[in-house]
């Protein structure tokens, strides 16, 4: 009788346990091997995420941004500092020019006050008081001071490069003689050449600064 209802107990739960397995396999099935694999797979993913690239990037902008900032302000200084230094240069520059414009004439100057020294003494010869027996004395006086002013004053026109042109004989030159007039040609004289200097001319190193007054000479006897 107990093995009878034993039995009975164990074929009506049969079915039960197969439902409830059953079951169990439709619960378990979205949690499979292969699923938890997949989810694995994807959590374990070195991959950023799509956030993380655009900070990185616009943080290496920022710094670039930053670096070029402060290289634009230290070549605005250089600059600045090139143009006072130029302005400065071209302020030294000009009034080195203006000085040499004004003192330039220096030393010429300090040699004609020598002229002039000469010429006050010889002034000082001729007075109102002079006697007539005197007077001949007194021009011995003039006329050797007038030399020694004409001697100096060579000698300081050859030393500052200051020179007299003698073109008589010398054929007509525009860039050196002014033409006055011209003349009949006398003899040894030839035409087209200067035959008399109303008015010396002068030459600075070489550089004609005031043009001969001169007078030539043509085949010509009519005087032009």
């Amino acid at each position: 009788m107990a093995a009878r209802l034993l039995w009975a107990v164990r074929r009506r739960m049969q079915p039960l346990a197969a439902h409830a397995a059953s079951e169990g396999r439709g619960w378990l099935h979205p949690f499979s091997t292969a699923t938890q694999r997949t989810a694995g797979e994807d959590c374990n993913s070195e991959d950023p995420p799509d956030e993380l690239g655009p900070s990185l990037a616009e943080r290496a902008l920022k710094l670039k941004a930053v670096k070029l900032e402060k290289e634009v302000q230290d070549l605005t200084v250089r600059y600045q500092r090139a143009v006072a230094d130029s302005e400065n240069i071209r302020r030294r520059t000009q009034r080195c020019v203006e000085d040499a414009k004004i003192f330039g004439i220096q030393s010429f100057c300090k040699d004609l006050v020598e002229v002039a020294d000469i010429l006050e003494k010889t002034t000082e010869c001729i007075s109102e008081e002079t006697e007539p027996a005197d007077q001949k004395l007194t021009l011995e006086k003039i006329f050797r001071g007038l030399s020694l002013l004409e001697a100096k004053l060579k000698s300081v026109f050859a030393k500052h490069g200051l020179e007299k042109m003698t073109p008589i004989g010398d054929k007509y030159d525009p860039h050196e003689h002014e033409l006055i007039c011209h003349v009949p040609a006398g003899v040894g004289v030839q035409p087209g050449t200067v035959a008399f200097v109303r008015q010396d001319g002068y030459k600075l190193h070489g550089r004609t600064i005031r043009l001969a007054q001169v007078e030539v000479a043509v085949e010509s006897q009519r005087r032009l």
